[in-house]
């Protein structure tokens, strides 16, 4: 039988590890719960990050002139 988990292993200092286990503790939370919730945490920031830079990018580049209306797009 397979898993549908993968496991990681990551060394992290003792001062974040400490601090990792009091959140955890915390938060009534496994250690390995707990980072995982901060990994995907993480990576949704970056996600967000790499949008709001598109559309910043999007942004300088519009032309309103040649913008479709609302009601162009939908019918």
């Amino acid at each position: 039988m397979t898993s549908s988990i993968s496991n990681i292993h990551v060394a992290v200092e003792k001062p974040l590890y400490a601090a990792l286990q009091e959140l955890a503790k915390e938060e009534g939370l496994t250690l390995s719960m707990l980072t995982r919730d901060l990994l995907k945490e993480a990576l949704e920031m970056r996600e967000d990050q790499a949008l709001a830079q598109f559309a910043a990018e999007r942004e300088q580049t519009f032309d309103r002139a040649q913008a479709m209306s609302h009601e162009d797009v939908w019918t």
